[in-house]
């Protein structure tokens, strides 16, 4: 089944009509056993709470066990608080956490040749496609997928297979398809479909994934102001609800502006952001804006550690973000094999990297001057530098302060920022 509905304005659509279409969507099925797959609170934005709470409840009052397990990919494990703010009252003893690194199997492999060919050469090895063993073989009659579409620095534009192949995948899937989309070069895919990774993930879709009773759920939001604004949900079994949500996300996700941006402000909401892991999507979605020798300011007041994990925050403090150039160096080198052993990292400090063209500061509190420098940022008081820069003051687009220009953005997650002008170059 297909089902799709878009809002009539900019207010989005009310959530009576999210619920019809959730309640339409599972019209006649015998569900006995449900695993809902949402993001987790770093897409707290998607709407994927209001979306999990309503399939859960109807579900239940059906008469299903319903299970909730957030896809985290390599994020840390959402806690009580964080279910509670963004899933409502589901019981926080329905939620399971997703490991990343132990809790997979493997379902097969994406040839050498396939990667090769879409890659462009430029990637060459076999791609294992893992996935969660709960999904896998938990022996479930719905398997619900929702999640936000909107530009992405890895894949092009985010969620479908890459929620479940990322977010509740294992190690060699999430590490080898983000060093693809660092070697072909995020700039070539941001916003885009159909890109090198994408192709990875239709095709462990094509070939992995078809004895699966999946029901994916695509929300296109915006978030002025914080208040969530859905502008679109795609509902469906198949890729055609991606395809349908791609072509919203562009239109609602993508802002141009018409010359290079000499100074950005970001500001990252420290329930969202705690480490530069997520918070280097201030980099990522303004990168194709940003003026040569500019400067982006990231205001980062939850930002207290770099990785997400012990293992990444330790090689992101031992190799840091040196550029695409440097750390591919380095990754080559034999005596580094802690960095080959972890792909998905080695491409992360590729991404984090402005590769010098324009200044990256890191207003912050929790860390230290000299452990921001040590990993190749500059280094700001964020006590300090909002006093100049105060998010309550300063509205998103472009702002001027103390006769300075600069363009705000409050949220770096629900967009990307291009250069109309070099980017029709």
């Amino acid at each position: 089944m297909e089902l799709y509905i878009r809002a009539n304005d900019e207010n989005g659509l009310k959530d009576e009509e999210i619920r019809g279409a959730l309640l339409k969507s599972i019209e006649g099925r015998s569900v006995r056993k449900a695993l809902i797959l949402p993001p987790d609170f770093t897409r707290f934005h998607s709407n994927a709470g209001l979306i999990t709470n309503i399939y859960y409840h109807e579900l239940t009052r059906r008469g299903a066990e319903v299970d909730v397990m957030p896809t985290l990919g390599t994020h840390a494990p959402m806690t009580r608080e964080q279910c509670e703010r963004m899933f409502g009252d589901i019981p926080f003893e329905r939620f399971f956490v997703h490991d990343w690194r132990r809790d997979v199997i493997t379902l097969g492999e994406v040839p050498a040749d396939y990667v090769s060919e879409i890659t462009e050469g430029l990637f060459k090895d076999a791609v294992s496609v893992e996935l969660n063993r709960r999904v896998a073989e938990g022996g479930y009659d719905l398997i619900i997928s929702p999640g936000q579409v909107v530009p992405h620095e890895v894949i092009g534009m985010s969620n479908h297979a890459k929620n479940l192949f990322v977010g509740a995948g294992g190690s060699e899937m999430i590490n080898k398809s983000h060093m693809i989309g660092a070697v072909y070069g995020m700039e070539r895919m941001m916003g885009r479909d159909h890109t090198p990774v994408r192709k990875l993930f239709d095709y462990g879709t094509d070939h992995f994934l078809k004895n699966l009773p999946l029901l994916w759920v695509l929300t296109v939001t915006t978030a002025p102001g914080g208040t969530i604004r859905t502008h679109g949900l795609f509902i469906g079994e198949g890729r055609e609800c991606l395809t349908e949500a791609v072509k919203t996300a562009q239109e609602k996700n993508i802002d141009f502006v018409e010359h290079g941006v000499r100074k950005c402000v970001v500001y990252l909401d420290p329930s969202e952001f705690q480490s530069t892991w997520l918070g280097n999507k201030a980099i990522y979605r303004t990168r194709m804006m940003m003026a040569d020798g500019g400067e982006l300011v990231i205001l980062a007041p939850g930002v207290e550690r770099f990785g997400e994990d012990s293992e990444c925050d330790r090689l992101i403090r031992k190799y840091g973000y040196r550029g695409r150039m440097k750390i591919l160096e380095q990754f080559r080198k034999a005596e580094n094999e802690d960095l080959r052993a972890n792909m998905g990292a080695a491409a992360h400090l590729i991404h984090g990297s402005s590769d010098g063209r324009f200044d990256i500061t890191y207003a912050v509190k929790n860390i230290t001057a000299e452990e921001i420098e040590h990993v190749g940022f500059r280094a700001a008081s964020y006590d300090e530098t909002v006093k100049r820069y105060d998010p309550s003051k300063l509205r998103y687009g472009y702002n001027t302060v103390d006769g300075e220009e600069i363009f705000y953005i409050p949220n770096p997650a629900l967009g990307l920022w291009i250069d109309r002008e070099r980017f029709e170059q």
